[in-house]
């Protein structure tokens, strides 16, 4: 008896040493995932001036390219316009059919041919570019599902939800720090180099995610049961209010910081994607410990003092008077965002029933994609009318804004270790 308890307990021990080995290991799938279809995204920032105006853009032919600038923000707006529009149909698909696999796939490899039909169009040659637009909405469409449903198959792991979402955090930003340098390296050999890439990479996206079993809970609920959910569960509107400014900051940067830096500095595309990588390395490397600090010590200090001082940080890139010190400013703000996201994302696992992860992750990433188009035409918008430094005020200042107000959403509330596995009705 005493022999076989004994075995027993080996047993169970090498079987759980087994699973968390298990769990390591797609973790670190999926966090590859993650990088890769955002470091395709990625890509063509850093030159989207020159590929606009490769892919047709002109002022003369377009209601939308009156302008650069203008050309640019709306071939940006145009994929997270997409997101917006499906990412709550992947979310719900998932959930309802109890598979993530499949649309990942489906999702990426279509994303992939959305890319590479974009870089075929100067061949073409006869596209106008709302058509050019159109096909960047197909190509969001698709390529927002297999990243949504990536993040929410690391919502379905084991091991804390700080240390999951931490994982997803540092392959976004991983994904954006080399992305940007090596996009604008990509744009120096040719306007189309990152379009082509970003289709490769999508394509072995689709074939490494079925690497991955799915863990998707066993349990089914309607579309309509989903919804209502989630509804139910008004806190989700905490972390996705700050996704939404969090995500806002991101756009504002990938546009009109891009353009802002290479005004202001005389800066070339590599040169800005090298400046845009000071903000995203830090932000990228300290996800993961960032995460897990999260799980320890809660939610509340990392969402909401770290997005004060995120918002503060903002500022100071815009007042920065040099290359040198807008480096300096853009590697604090790095550091900043890397204690905010993970925390943010780990909110939505914290609060979410186990079989409405699709949907409310879908929420949360809809939340972003609307951030992200803010950034875009908010950003744009007041740069182009009234300047740099009124569009770095405004962004900033709504991140500390977000955090003063809902100081007495996290008073009231416990969200962090004394939460992880457990699911909030509101």
């Amino acid at each position: 008896m005493i022999r076989r308890t004994k075995t027993d307990a080996f047993i169970r021990r090498e079987s759980e040493g087994t699973v968390v080995h298990s769990n390591d290991r797609d973790r670190l799938v999926l966090a590859t995932v993650v990088f890769a279809v955002l470091f395709s995204q990625l890509l063509l920032y850093p030159g989207i001036a020159t590929l606009v105006e490769t892919l047709g853009a002109d002022a003369t032919t377009s209601a939308f390219a009156a302008s650069t600038l203008d050309a640019s923000m709306w071939f940006l707006v145009a994929e997270f316009a997409a997101y917006i529009a499906f990412v709550g149909v992947w979310g719900v698909l998932s959930d309802v059919t109890g598979r993530r696999t499949p649309f990942i796939v489906a999702g990426a490899v279509a994303g992939a041919v959305g890319y590479a039909a974009l870089a075929a169009v100067p061949a073409v040659g006869s596209v106008p570019f709302e058509g050019v637009l159109l096909l960047r909405v197909l190509q969001g469409s698709m390529t927002i599902g297999a990243f949504s449903l990536t993040m929410t198959m690391l919502m379905d792991l084991e091991g804390g939800h700080g240390r999951n979402m931490g994982a997803a955090g540092i392959a976004i930003g991983l994904g954006a720090a080399l992305g940007a340098p090596i996009g604008g390296q990509l744009t120096e050999l040719h306007p189309l180099a990152p379009l082509l890439v970003a289709a490769g990479l999508l394509v072995c996206v689709g074939a490494v995610v079925p690497l991955v079993p799915d863990r998707t809970p066993d349990e089914r609920r309607t579309a309509r049961a989903l919804v209502g959910g989630v509804r139910n569960r008004p806190t989700l509107s905490i972390p996705y209010a700050f996704g939404f400014v969090d995500r806002m900051t991101a756009g504002f940067f990938a546009l009109v910081g891009t353009l802002y830096f290479q005004e202001t500095f005389g800066l070339d595309a590599g040169a800005t994607g090298l400046l845009l990588a000071c903000f995203f390395v830090p932000f990228a490397l300290l996800q993961y410990p960032m995460g897990a600090l999260s799980d320890r010590i809660g939610r509340t200090i990392p969402v909401v003092v770290g997005s004060a001082c995120y918002g503060i940080g903002i500022l100071g890139v815009g007042a920065a008077p040099s290359v040198a010190s807008a480096a300096v400013a853009m590697v604090a703000v790095g550091v900043l965002g890397a204690l905010v996201a993970p925390a943010t994302m780990a909110l939505v696992t914290d609060i979410a029933a186990d079989t409405e992860r699709g949907l409310a992750m879908a929420g949360f990433n809809f939340a972003g994609s609307l951030g992200f188009l803010g950034g875009f035409l908010v950003g744009g918008t007041v740069a182009s009318s009234y300047g740099y430094d009124l569009a770095f005020l405004v962004v900033g200042g709504l991140e500390i804004a977000i955090a003063v107000v809902t100081v007495p959403a996290f008073l009231r509330r416990s969200f962090g270790p004394d939460r992880l596995g457990t699911s909030d009705h509101g």
